[in-house]
C-alpha cells in the first residue's frame, strides 16, 4: 500500500488480473476503506470463478482422463456442424488433445458467442496434438442424405488427422466403417472437452465458408444466418429462388423449385436388407 495507490492496485490486480501477493493481501484486508474492500471482493470473485472453471474442466475431461490413465494418449473427439441448414456443406472436425490439456472456457460451440469460438479455435489448434476439419458438399448431401453426410464428414475428419487415434469419442454416433475403438456420448459436446473442441473447430470452419458463399451468392444472408432455416432465409428464398449452394434434398428448397417431396429415406437396416436381396 506504500508503493501503490488504490487505483494502481485496482489496475494491476483487478483489471490486469495479476496474482495478489500474500503480504499485500494482508495489508488490503487491514484497510477499512471502501476501495480496498471492493478490490478484495473482485479478487475473491475471480478466485471463485477460477475454482469453478477448474472443476468444470475436470468434469469435461473425465472421459479423456480415464483413457489417458490407461495409456491411450491419442484420444480424438469428433463432432459435426451444419446438419439442419438449407444451404452449404456439412462440416466435421476431429481433435486430439495432449494428455492433461486444459483450455479454459471450452464448451459446446452452441453455448458460445462467435468471438469466444474464434478465440478458442485458435487456442485449440495451438495446443492440440493433431486436428482436422472436413466437409461434405451439397451435391453429396443431396445424393446420400444429410444423416449419412454427417457420418461421412466425421469419417473424413478422423482420416485427416496427422496422428492415428487410439480411441474416438463421438457426439451421439458411431463410425462403424473405422476400425478404431470408439464411444458414442449423448450430448458429448457438453460432456467431453475433446468433442467440444471438435464442435468449435467444425462450427468456426463452416461459418467461415458460409461467409465466402455469401460473397458468391449475395442476397441470401449466408454471412448472418449461415444457411439455417430462419425467417430471413425463407424470405430470401421466396424472392430469389434457390442458388447452387442450396440443398435440393431439403423440403423448403424443393418447394421453392417446384419439385415434389422426396420419399422417406430407408433406415440403415432396410438399406442393408435391400443390398442383400439384390
Amino acid at each position: 500500500m506504500t508503493r501503490y495507490s488504490l487505483d494502481e492496485l485496482r489496475q494491476r490486480y483487478v483489471i490486469e488480473g495479476r496474482p495478489l501477493e500474500a503480504s499485500l493481501e494482508e495489508i488490503l484486508r487491514a484497510d477499512t476503506r471502501a476501495g480496498a474492500r471492493a478490490i478484495l471482493a473482485s479478487i475473491e470473485k475471480r478466485r471463485f470463478e477460477n475454482r469453478s472453471e477448474g472443476q468444470r474442466l475436470r468434469r469435461m475431461l473425465r472421459f479423456e482422463t480415464l483413457l489417458w490413465d490407461e495409456g491411450h494418449d491419442a484420444v480424438a473427439g469428433v463432432d459435426e456442424a451444419g446438419m439442419s441448414p438449407l444451404a452449404g456443406p456439412v462440416a466435421a472436425a476431429a481433435v486430439i488433445l495432449k494428455p492433461g490439456t486444459r483450455i479454459a472456457g471450452i464448451d459446446d460451440s452452441k453455448k458460445l458467442d462467435a468471438n469466444s469460438r474464434e478465440a478458442l479455435a485458435k487456442e485449440i489448434k495451438e495446443k492440440a496434438a493433431s486436428w482436422s476439419v472436413a466437409f461434405v458438399e451439397v451435391e453429396e448431401i443431396d445424393t446420400i442424405n444429410i444423416y449419412w453426410a454427417g457420418i461421412l464428414a466425421m469419417r473424413r475428419a478422423v482420416e485427416g488427422l496427422g496422428v492415428v487415434p487410439q480411441h474416438l469419442l463421438i457426439d451421439a454416433k458411431l463410425l462403424k466403417e473405422i476400425a478404431i475403438p470408439q464411444q458414442a456420448i449423448i450430448k458429448g459436446d457438453a460432456k467431453s472437452a475433446s468433442i467440444a473442441a471438435a464442435s468449435i473447430l467444425a462450427k468456426v470452419s463452416r461459418d467461415a465458408l458460409m461467409r465466402t458463399l455469401d460473397t458468391r451468392h449475395p442476397g441470401y444472408g449466408f454471412a448472418d444466418h449461415k444457411g439455417y432455416p430462419v425467417r430471413a432465409h425463407y424470405n430470401a428464398l421466396a424472392q430469389l429462388g434457390a442458388c447452387p449452394a442450396h440443398r435440393r434434398s431439403f423440403g423448403p428448397v424443393r418447394e421453392v423449385l417446384g419439385l415434389p417431396p422426396l420419399p422417406p429415406w430407408p433406415m440403415a437396416s432396410e438399406r442393408a436388407n435391400a443390398t442383400v436381396r439384390a
